[in-house]
């Protein structure tokens, strides 16, 4: 098993089964204008549970093409109980096979001592919360031995009780944990549409250096008469206030990993590179070039 690869500042897809051998097959490719391959690509690591088969043979040969991030959605780390013990010990055997580029997972919850629900569930933003949480990090990086991304969540309701807002909280887990942040700014539109708050004053408050891989994608909208809900389905094109606010990050930021995730109505593999050149063209526009960047530049 060759060394992991890092995660280049770059656009990168999910990869689905529907674009195994399409992805294999541009993994050559030039990432010219158009963009003809993904630099990077993202899977969910639970889809490869299983010992063997045809879904490790295409891994691994995406493995060979590609640096991999895994995005994990099942340790439900804000579980009261603490997170699961069984996802984590297949996660870790997972990444002692392949040895991803990055690992991340959601601030979430999604069982209970009893129960698994097919949702992450939002948690809290407490002083309890937070502590809890961290420690639950802390223990998945102790098990991986590696520093992990966690995902700000796409929210729908609010708690009564929060004694902080989402950004504040985000900053004091990784200070906290050690961790990274997972940047979802379509989930940020999503929050912010659906809660009321600034999604531009969200943005301008994370501090890049704890970002280390941003994901854009789209959303369902359901009207009720004067309001409405977005729904978090990453069915679609990416919305352009998400385009927007993706653009304003990247001034502060820079370049960095950036994924286009769609994971319902899959479309054709063309329009997910057609929205990773987007991300790209965005990227050389508006993003500040280091010394170490400018092979991405001109490349």
């Amino acid at each position: 098993m060759k060394s992991p690869a890092q995660l280049p500042p770059l656009p990168g897809i999910g990869l689905k089964p529907e674009h195994y051998a399409q992805a294999l097959q541009s993994a050559s490719a030039s990432i010219s204008t158009p963009l003809a391959a993904p630099a990077w690509l993202e899977v969910h690591p639970q889809n490869y549970f299983g010992a063997g088969g045809p879904p490790h043979r295409w891994l691994s040969a995406a493995f060979e093409a590609y640096p991999i991030s895994f995005h994990s959605v099942g340790l439900s780390l804000g579980s009261a109980s603490g997170g699961d013990t069984t996802e984590l010990d297949q996660l870790a055997q997972l990444c002692a096979r392949y040895e991803p580029a990055m690992v991340s997972d959601h601030l979430s919850w999604s069982g209970s001592a009893s129960n698994r629900y097919p949702d992450l569930l939002p948690v809290p933003y407490t002083d309890q919360t937070l502590g809890h949480f961290a420690a639950q990090v802390g223990r998945v990086q102790d098990r991986l031995k590696r520093r992990i991304l966690i995902e700000n969540p796409s929210r729908y309701l609010a708690f009564a009780g929060d004694e902080m807002d989402e950004g504040d909280f985000l900053h004091l887990l990784c200070e906290r944990a050690g961790c990274g942040l997972l940047l979802d700014i379509n989930n940020i539109e999503v929050s912010a549409t659906n809660l009321g708050f600034d999604s531009v004053a969200m943005i301008d408050g994370i501090d890049p250096d704890l970002v280390g891989e941003v994901h854009l994608a789209g959303h369902a909208r359901e009207d009720f008469g004067d309001s409405m809900l977005l729904i978090d389905d990453h069915g679609s094109a990416v919305s352009e206030l998400t385009w927007a606010l993706f653009a304003r990050f990247v001034r502060r930021a820079g370049r960095i990993p950036v994924l286009i995730e769609w994971d319902t109505a899959v479309p054709d593999y063309a329009i997910l590179l057609a929205e990773a050149a987007k991300a790209e063209a965005i990227m050389r526009e508006h993003a500040h070039f280091g010394p170490q960047d400018q092979a991405y530049a001109c490349a």
